[in-house]
């Protein structure tokens, strides 16, 4: 069984994955590994045991399954995954976790962003007792805008979730064993990794490290899906949007209560008078909008609920490089529905 186990999850990362996987087994080699054992692939039981490389392709449409597969021949620590279409990043990184096998596991992006000579310092504070090791990046290199919207979200999320999200803390992390079974043990589909981590908790060190470019192609993080993430985020770990729907609605009645009392004053005290026209449209244009967004928020909670009702597989499995997969249901349900082969 190895000691350690790198997930990495991949989509269209053709032009980077052999350099991403020649940059790691290089420094996962000289951490890991005494120099007269040998290099990546000769099938020694030593390089087999120090660690595993977890390789999933959510459904790439560049050639990254072609190159995974490759790797997974040539290489006897490289084992890879493939979606039948992209699933998304969630599915992605739950699918590489239950592929591992070693007492400590890595998440990290295959486009270099994720410097891969930080392993050594996980393993280091790891190794003190940490079942949580989270490598927080700065904002180097970031646009003015995006910052200041980051930073603006992290601290609307701080006060509105459940758990704590920390500003820069991504998916780049080491878990213990314990920390991956637990988080296993959590059925919902409609997965938020940020808040995951943090909800199960353990001993827990960050450290900062600078921000890196991507070694080739281009993000797949638009503005809209970046919108998607954040709004996914805020409403799978609190029910304070409902409650805030409940207050602005109770802070409404007592506002119109005093509006009527004011007019019933006024009436009194000069006479009859007719309210304003223009008072009255802004009042309904923006008791509508209110009604319309709360409507909005209440369609999100159900759909959720719909959602996770229908208790389909998180992925659909196309192939792998393991020579058995799970054929019962309850198997498959806990390891994705693999596609029939024709």
């Amino acid at each position: 069984m190895p000691k350690i186990s790198i997930v990495v999850p991949c989509f269209n990362e053709n032009e980077v994955i052999e350099t991403f996987h020649t940059t790691l087994v290089e420094t996962l080699d000289a951490a890991l590994l005494p120099e007269d054992l040998g290099r990546p692939g000769d099938g020694t039981a030593a390089g087999r045991d120090a660690y595993e490389i977890c390789y999933v392709d959510d459904g790439s449409t560049d050639g990254t399954r072609e190159r995974l597969r490759r790797l997974a021949e040539t290489d006897v620590r490289a084992r890879y995954t493939s979606f039948s279409r992209n699933f998304g990043k969630e599915s992605a990184m739950l699918a590489g976790l239950r592929m591992t096998r070693g007492d400590a596991v890595v998440i990290m992006d295959a486009d270099l962003q994720h410097p891969p000579e930080l392993i050594p310092r996980m393993l280091e504070l790891h190794s003190h007792g940490y079942d949580q090791v989270i490598a927080q990046r700065d904002r180097t290199g970031e646009g003015l805008i995006r910052a200041t919207v980051s930073q603006a979200y992290y601290k609307l999320v701080r006060r509105a979730m459940d758990v704590e999200v920390i500003d820069g803390a991504g998916d780049f992390r080491l878990l213990s064993r314990r920390a991956v079974n637990a988080l296993l043990t959590l059925p919902e589909s409609n997965r938020f990794s940020k808040g995951l981590f943090s909800w199960i908790g353990f001993d827990t060190v960050t450290f900062t490290y600078e921000n890196v470019e991507r070694a080739a192609g281009s993000s797949k993080w638009g503005g809209r899906r970046l919108i998607n993430y954040g709004i996914d985020g805020l409403l799978s770990f609190n029910s304070r949007p409902l409650r805030l729907a409940i207050h602005t609605g109770l802070w409404l009645v007592l506002s119109a209560l005093a509006y009527a009392v004011w007019i019933v004053v006024n009436v009194l005290v000069s006479g009859v008078d007719t309210p304003g026209y223009a008072t009255l449209i802004a009042a309904m244009a923006g008791l509508g909008g209110i009604q319309i967004a709360t409507l909005g928020v209440i369609g999100e909670y159900v759909g959720r609920i719909y959602h996770e009702s229908k208790r389909r597989p998180h992925y659909v499995i196309r192939e792998t490089d393991e020579t058995t997969m799970p054929t019962t249901p309850k198997a498959t349900a806990a390891a994705g529905l693999r596609e029939r082969q024709p």
